[in-house]
């Protein structure tokens, strides 16, 4: 079979991959060129060795491709299923998964990618480039410069631009973990090491991972917040001007949080994303959890400005990806299946229950602040999720049935770029007969 081109970013409005994850590949090469995807032999126990040099880890692209179905279904049916939809502000919703599956696919990725690295400098070289490349395709795609896909506006005015983006994070995180895994590691690869010779050799990267946890936790909880004012253009032009009462520290509510404190101050509250979830709030909508008109009580912060991807949180999305990539370890640097299987399942479901222990202790699962209880949720489940699509696909062969998923995990960033940030759909506005209402959108029957 014909080498398979590798994808740079797994996709998702929330997600990305640095490339397909190749077992017997030359380390930096893999990245640049991708593996293959021959089909592996099934195998009837967990004690069967893994496959042959060279072959493809299938499960991940299939991971990968269902994390890309899960985005689309929950972009596209979560108006019409809240309860699938984000979760306005506290809790975990299906949709609240999909981004982090972005992440961790990501950094079990990277330990493929350089698994050997025979040149540093180069490899950070391209790190670099990959991730700038990344950044600047999201800050097109997310910064503003599509608008409308009903009357075809695009441009963007520079002094609203929107820095920050879920493909800008995925850059962020790429990058940072990608030269965590160039640079502070031990010593030469020892194929079948127990695990305290695995935690030895990548010690650098735990305690990367443990620092930012806890320069995280310190700034959300320990930063004061002080009151702030922002303000808002009405659909009839008036100016609304907003003053935002905090004067507290710790508050993780949406209005006087640490993360969007920092936004506003080093990004600036022009540059942040204009339709934050916290409007589907029962104090922002009286149709909540869905959009609506605001109720007679609302508190002045509903409609301020928010960036679900800002500067803060994003330290957690990079530890998700740092936990990806020690699953990768595992996949690596143990050959027998029921090893693999184990040693990815113990940690994933520690962190699942340790997660949810957070939550009840009122550490509360959030996605727009990814507090620590939502990073270990959401990180556990993916690992947990990866072990059972590895058993199913990598292990037992089960991989027809799934093709469509793995041919979709290999096509992620194109499928991200034209379903998710509506280029296909404006593509399909822009063709019509005689007038722009009978556009292709209509005559499919999905247009106005």
């Amino acid at each position: 079979m014909a080498p398979a081109k590798s994808v740079d970013f797994p996709a998702g409005a929330d997600g990305g991959s640095a490339s397909g994850a190749n077992e017997g590949g030359e380390g930096h090469r893999d990245i640049e060129a991708g593996g293959w995807a021959s089909a592996p032999a099934p195998a009837p126990a967990l004690s069967t060795t893994s496959r042959p040099r060279g072959q493809r880890l299938a499960s991940l692209d299939v991971f990968r491709g269902i994390t890309v179905v899960l985005m689309i279904v929950v972009d596209d049916v979560g108006g019409l299923v809240p309860a699938i939809s984000h979760s306005p502000w506290d809790g975990v919703t299906l949709a609240d998964f999909v981004f982090p599956f972005f992440l961790f696919i990501v950094g079990v990725s990277l330990a493929f990618a350089y698994k050997r690295v025979p040149d540093r400098a180069l490899a950070t070289k391209k790190a670099v480039i990959r991730a700038s490349k990344l950044f600047l395709l999201g800050l097109v795609l997310q910064g503003g410069f599509f608008h409308s896909i009903h009357d075809l506006s695009y441009g963007v005015d520079i002094r609203k631009i929107r820095f920050m983006g879920v493909l800008q994070r995925i850059a962020i995180a790429y990058l940072t973990v990608a030269l965590c895994e160039i640079w502070p590691r031990g010593g030469a690869s020892d194929i079948g090491a127990g695990g305290y010779t695995l935690i030895k050799r990548y010690r650098h990267q735990l305690f990367v991972g443990l620092f930012l946890t806890v320069t995280y936790t310190a700034l959300l909880y320990g930063m004061y917040v002080p009151d702030w004012e922002y303000e808002v253009t009405s659909q009839d032009t008036t100016l609304n001007h907003f003053m935002v009462k905090c004067g507290v520290r710790g508050d993780t509510g949406p209005g006087c949080n640490a993360v969007g404190m920092i936004d506003r101050h080093v990004l600036g509250i022009q540059h942040l994303y204009t339709r934050p979830v916290y409007l589907k709030t029962a104090q922002c909508s009286i149709n909540s959890p869905r959009n609506g008109p605001l109720p007679s009580n609302a508190p002045t912060w509903c409609e301020a400005p928010f960036d679900p991807e800002g500067l803060l949180s994003s330290l957690m999305a990079i530890v998700t990806c740092l936990i990806g990539l020690q699953i990768g370890h595992i996949i690596v640097h143990f050959k027998e299946h029921g090893e693999r299987i184990v040693r990815c399942s113990i940690p994933s479901l520690s962190l699942l229950i340790l997660g949810f222990s957070l939550d009840l202790f009122g550490l509360r699962l959030n996605k727009s602040l990814y507090s620590l209880s939502y990073t270990c949720v959401t990180t556990g489940t993916a690992g947990l999720f990866f072990a059972g699509i590895y058993l199913l696909v990598d292990v037992y062969g089960y991989k027809k049935p799934l093709f469509p998923m793995e041919w979709v995990g290999k096509q992620a960033l194109m499928i991200f770029v034209l379903v998710a940030c509506n280029i296909a759909p404006i593509l399909l506005h822009g063709f019509y007969w005689r007038e722009p209402q009978n556009n292709l959108l209509k005559f499919i029957g999905i247009g106005d």
